[in-house]
């Protein structure tokens, strides 16, 4: 024990039935590895005459060598002994009446060592399964979280199992060691038996406690992972909940007639009817599973933030699909209402013009026959009132920006036939009211006015759309006027000096542009394949020609293609010159990201004595490398061009042209800078243009903050920025350390250390954090891991919330 050892020990060697021999090397093993307090060292000598007298000599001759810091008494016998040390402290075999096996004691010892060996054996395996589980990534399918579940329920069982035979063994050994006490009740334990009872009772403990430990950790372990399978079943469901919903809904979307009759419509209120008993399948899965995923979130769910939106997404399709069932079914009983209404009109219509054509006019010219011919036509008006003609036109109107052409064309003419039918009986009964007026002179049969006669309305006349425009008035050539002035060369009056001059400059260099590009192709690139100057180019250089000049070429036919001097004629086509030619332009975006290549290697072979005669032929005051700028150089011309004729046609016809045009350079020169950006990411495995278009990069302040980490980690995190430099994909969120480091004796160059990932489909973005308005939150994994992030401005953070939202949203609307 502890205590025991503090004290120190005391050795007794018995060799009396030995040699000096093996008294030596007794002492000088003891001397040389006892690792105890060694107080003092007892040798009973040996009972031979010659040894004792050996021994005597060479203890004084070796007492130096064994370099023991206690004295050595040698001792001629027990009895001497005894004089130093109690009966009661030594076994039998030195007089003594210390009960003590040996054999027993290595027996107990070794044991008791092998149980704490299992002990501590199995405490390592524990922590090892626990930290194998804690750093197990979660599934995203329904499968592998199965898989998982059951995989670390059996480790689970088996570590049982081997804690169980770990318990099962230390009782084993307790029952070994009170095994006299049990035997017998007048028996008791030695010291030492006592001693290696207290040191097995304390493993035990230690593994009871490493057992319950193990068990706290692993329910919540276990509880994880079943929520985790809740959690995939949820979102499998809701994928196919949400795909029937989508289809239900656009079906629904498609549904967008409204009839052009009253049959027309009696059937589409059926097929209506029929759309919603098919929905509602899905929209009682929808119902259970929203009222599921709320019942997830009431059991402290870990993926709250996940399960709630969708929550509210299903249920939102839900009312929006029962809302727009409701419009469909009021916008279609109005649409049924109306044509009845136009059918009852038409009707109405059809009845009068009967009723006036068949009053005979030769009966009317009497006062009798005109009274009774007044009477029908006012009887039948009445019926007027009965079809509620009088407020068709307002009913009508509640219709008109939801009703089709041809609907509108036939209520228009309905409408319109009404008001003729109307107006001919108004005619009708101021002739008959004439007529049955008092006579004051004999009646005469006159001939009938011509507004008493039965007649149908002409239908409208309806000016075709556009007449009267001239629709082509962009692409045809406008007829020639007498004294007007031609219209080309009243347009090229107004361009101003300032606007000549720019595409004057835009040509002419335009014009040397191409013609360097040619140079460089024709007088190095072509000379790199010539077999005479093979001889001079160097062995780094060999086949490495695109790497060089890298789409050079492609450039040259680019621009030897297209032609831009007409632009001077009109400059507004040098806008739409650009925007036609916008994805061609992203050739130079290509030559960029070769551009630290092609320097490299220009650094390694740019003193070589064949480009030094590839110059002197072409009689070039500047090196290659300076001609190998050019392109660089000519986007940025083109930037400044643009904004210079910009400020000339402010307001004016061309301008909203020239700033897309202007955008579109601005746009090709963000990608480059960032594709520059973007080839100098180390350490990714992954391929980078798997990831989608990069759209934003740049270098923030970061903290983390991670559920799972240990308390002083995450609040050091919380006090301690990273330096990061964030690239934004549209499927993946980079997070890289800048590096930078001289070349040759060169510029520093940047590179980007790859040190983790996050996907846009899994992130959520909180974009204000409380103290800071520089700063915001990109959250993964129900908030399991969570960035905050410190832009070095509010505008530029606005930028990459704006960006990031737009990605999101278009992963939304992709989902939708």
């Amino acid at each position: 024990s502890l205590e025991a050892a503090s004290i120190g020990f005391i050795i007794i060697i018995d060799r009396r039935r030995d040699k000096w021999s093996a008294v030596k090397a007794s002492l000088t093993r003891i001397a040389g590895a006892f690792p105890g307090n060694l107080q003092l060292v007892f040798v009973l000598r040996p009972s031979c005459f010659i040894q004792r007298a050996i021994a005597d000599i060479g203890i004084k001759l070796y007492r130096d060598d064994f370099k023991m810091k206690v004295p050595i008494i040698m001792l001629n016998s027990v009895s001497d002994l005894h004089g130093y040390i109690d009966k009661s402290q030594l076994t039998r075999e030195l007089g003594g009446t210390l009960e003590y096996g040996h054999s027993q004691w290595i027996h107990h010892r070794t044991a008791i060592e092998n149980f704490a060996m299992t002990v501590k054996t199995t405490a390592q395996m524990l922590q090892t399964f626990g930290t194998d589980l804690a750093e197990t990534e979660l599934p995203n399918d329904v499968q592998c979280t199965e898989d998982l579940l059951s995989a670390h329920t059996d480790h689970h069982s088996k570590l049982k199992d081997e804690l169980k035979l770990a318990v099962k063994q230390g009782a084993t050994l307790l029952t070994c060691i009170r095994e006299p006490v049990t035997r017998s009740a007048n028996s008791k334990l030695s010291p030492d038996e006592l001693e290696n009872v207290a040191t097995v009772e304390r493993l035990l403990a230690q593994l009871d406690e490493t057992e319950k430990a193990f068990d706290q950790f692993w329910t919540k372990h276990h509880l994880k992972l079943e929520q985790c399978l809740q959690l995939r079943h949820f979102e499998h469901d809701f994928r196919e909940v949400k795909l029937a919903l989508d289809n239900l809904m656009e079906a629904q979307a498609a549904f967008a007639d409204i009839g052009d009759s009253v049959t027309r419509v009696e059937q589409l209120l059926r097929e209506q009817k029929q759309l919603e008993e098919k929905g509602q399948e899905p929209l009682d899965k929808a119902q259970s599973l929203a009222l599921h995923g709320e019942q997830l979130i009431q059991n402290n769910h870990y993926a709250v933030d996940s399960i709630r939106p969708k929550c509210v997404e299903l249920r939102r399709i839900c009312d929006d699909f029962t809302n727009e069932t409701k419009k469909k079914y009021d916008v279609l009983g109005k649409s049924l209402e109306l044509h009845k209404q136009l059918d009852k009109a038409s009707q109405w219509c059809e009845a009068g013009i009967y009723l006036l054509a068949s009053q005979a006019v030769d009966k009317c010219q009497s006062q009798e026959g005109a009274e009774t011919a007044l009477i029908e036509i006012e009887k039948f008006l009445v019926t007027a009132k009965e079809y509620q003609l009088s407020n068709l036109k307002e009913f009508y109107n509640q219709f008109d920006t939801i009703l089709t052409p041809e609907i509108k064309a036939n209520a228009q003419r309905i409408l319109q036939k009404l008001e003729d039918v109307q107006e001919m009986f108004d005619k009708r009964q101021v002739s008959l009211k004439k007529l049955a007026a008092k006579q004051t002179r004999p009646v005469q049969p006159v001939a009938p006015h011509p507004e008493s006669s039965p007649k149908r309305a002409s239908p409208k006349i309806t000016r075709p759309a556009g007449v009267g425009h001239n629709s082509h008035s962009m692409v045809e050539k406008p007829k020639d006027i007498p004294g007007a002035k031609n219209t080309s060369h009243a347009h090229i009056e107004q361009i101003s000096k300032k606007e000549v001059h720019i595409i004057n400059e835009l040509i002419e260099t335009e014009r040397v542009y191409v013609e360097e590009l040619q140079s460089i192709i024709e007088g190095y690139a072509s000379e790199m394949d010539n077999p005479s100057l093979g001889h001079l180019i160097p062995s780094a250089l060999q086949n490495k020609k695109e790497i060089l000049f890298g789409n050079l070429p492609e450039i040259y036919e680019f621009h030897n293609r297209h032609e831009i001097e007409h632009c001077i004629e009109n400059p507004d086509l040098l806008a739409r010159c650009f925007l036609k030619r916008k994805e061609d332009l992203q050739i130079y975006e290509k030559y960029c990201q070769n551009k630290p290549r092609s320097e490299a290697l220009w650094r390694q072979c740019g003193d070589s004595i064949f480009f030094q005669e590839c110059q002197r032929k072409l009689d070039h005051k500047l090196s290659l490398d300076a001609y190998l700028l050019k392109p660089v150089q000519r986007i940025t011309k083109y930037q400044l061009l643009l904004k210079e004729m910009l400020k000339c046609s402010k307001n004016s016809e061309g301008t909203a042209e020239l700033e897309e045009a202007l955008a579109t350079v601005l746009d090709i020169i963000k990608s480059v800078n960032d594709s520059m950006h973007q080839i100098a990411i180390t350490g990714y495995e992954g391929d980078v243009s798997e990831l989608g278009k990069l759209l934003m990069q740049g270098s923030f302040n970061v903290w983390t903050d991670h559920k799972k980490g240990h308390n002083k980690v995450k609040d050091l995190a919380r006090f301690k920025p990273m330096q990061r430099h964030l690239f934004l994909y549209t499927k993946m969120l980079l997070f890289c350390k800048k590096r930078e480091e001289n070349t040759d004796g060169h510029e520093k160059t940047a590179s980007y250390s790859f040190k983790n990932s996050l996907k846009m489909s899994t992130v959520g973005i909180t974009e204000n954090v409380k103290g800071d308005n520089k700063k915001f939150e990109i959250w993964y994994n129900g908030r399991e891991e969570v960035y905050i992030i410190q832009a070095s401005s509010v505008e530029l953070k606005n930028t990459w919330i704006s960006e990031i939202r737009k990605v999101l949203t278009g992963q939304l609307e992709a989902c939708r």
